[in-house]
């Protein structure tokens, strides 16, 4: 199986790694060269250094060949505009695209996009987090 992540920073080098570990064939995509460094010594995927936007930087990176995309750089445009591109223009099914602001997210979402909202998790882990906290009934009417 072929994954092309795009966005090797924190979460995209993490989902790179662990996909690889998991037996995929994964080449990342970078527009900084030494974001390289953020796989270890050890990356036997693939990497390529450019914007995704640029088919030519996509097709370098196996996009054409690939079952699974993710989409993981720091802007949100940028993540939704690839994300699409990658599931109409290279017809691939399983794209997953990373968007910080969980309303944009849902959005997408219901346009038929496989959206992650960091945000919208940390929203609900730290509530649920909170709710699970044992604080007494009168303290809770007090707020």
């Amino acid at each position: 199986m072929k994954a092309v992540v795009i966005g090797c920073g924190r979460v995209g080098s993490a989902v790179a790694l662990q996909l690889a570990e998991d037996g995929w064939d994964v080449t990342a995509v970078d527009e900084n060269e030494e974001a390289l460094a953020r796989l270890g010594r050890g990356w036997k995927g693939g990497f390529v250094v450019g914007h995704a936007m640029e088919s030519e930087v996509l097709l370098e990176a196996g996009i054409d060949q690939a079952d699974a995309a993710v989409v993981a750089t720091s802007g949100d445009n940028t993540n939704i505009v690839i994300g699409q591109v990658l599931q109409k223009r290279y017809d691939i099914n399983c794209v997953v695209v990373r968007v910080l602001d969980p309303r944009r997210a849902e959005f997408f979402g219901k346009l038929g996009l496989r959206t992650i909202s960091p945000t919208q998790t940390a929203i609900s882990y730290l509530v649920d987090a909170v709710r699970a906290c044992d604080v007494p009934a009168a303290v809770r009417a007090e707020a």
